[in-house]
């Protein structure tokens, strides 16, 4: 059984297809990046996924479970966890209280208290490299560290499924290095499958991501491999420009 499942979902603002026709499985411990030229419907995936959206059409599952209907907080209940692009952190609040809002609203939700939640945020802000940013206001930290941080909330969650939106934009070509290989420990100390959305790096598709798809205009154009998805000619013509040993 996939861990996650989507059976040919379809989302329309009026008259735009923003996502057509799309399925897709994810397996537990996945390591999956989601590329696509702007405007290619790949957000708009993601908030099918997430909850924000529902499909017009389609099927959502996780874990054999329809969850089409279910609103976001439901979802992450269960068990799917997401950052986003642009990091909205609770700005007065400190390092450490933001990740712990991860733990109490995620798949520990109603199975502990505050303090417990300090405890695991406190393991999470380790793994990232922010301990010593604990306990100041997350309104303080510079862009970088508040994706860090927004990406131990999202752990804290002790999710099965993460999404990551844009978290490698704006960094370092080191510090993504450092992340890709942060994820993959995750991954393999933990079994937690990582969907990364990446627009332009790829540095960070050819370090993570074990396979990719490639969406244009709202469909799913390839799914495949790495090596394999970014030697299709279409993608090449279509996305990357010039053959990937170039980029």
């Amino acid at each position: 059984m996939a861990l996650l499942k989507l059976d040919r979902v379809t989302k329309r603002f009026g008259g735009l297809v923003a996502v057509n026709e799309v399925s897709l499985e994810i397996e537990q411990g996945e390591l999956i990046g989601i590329v696509g030229p702007n405007g290619s419907g790949k957000t708009t995936l993601y908030n099918l996924i997430s909850g924000i959206y529902h499909p017009d059409e389609g099927r959502v599952f996780f874990e054999g479970r329809d969850i089409t209907d279910l609103p976001p907080y439901e979802r992450a209940h269960l068990g799917i966890a997401r950052t986003f692009q642009i990091s909205r952190p609770f700005g007065s609040a400190t390092v450490r209280e933001n990740v712990a809002v991860g733990a109490l609203f995620g798949t520990l939700h109603g199975q502990i208290g505050v303090e417990e939640a300090m405890e695991v945020a406190d393991r999470y802000i380790e793994l990232v490299g922010l301990t010593p940013e604990r306990d100041k206001p997350a309104g303080a930290l510079t862009p970088v560290e508040k994706k860090l941080m927004e990406i131990a909330r999202a752990l804290a969650m002790r999710p099965k499924l993460l999404l990551m939106d844009e978290a490698m934009a704006g960094m370092h070509p080191k510090d993504i290095d450092k992340l890709v290989a942060f994820l993959r420990k995750v991954r393999d100390e933990e079994g937690i499958a990582i969907v990364a959305m990446v627009e332009h790096i790829m540095r960070a598709v050819v370090g993570m991501a074990e396979r990719v798809m490639v969406m244009h205009q709202g469909r799913k154009m390839v799914d495949a491999p790495t090596a394999e998805a970014l030697g299709d000619q279409r993608v090449v013509d279509i996305y990357l420009g010039r053959p990937l040993e170039e980029v």
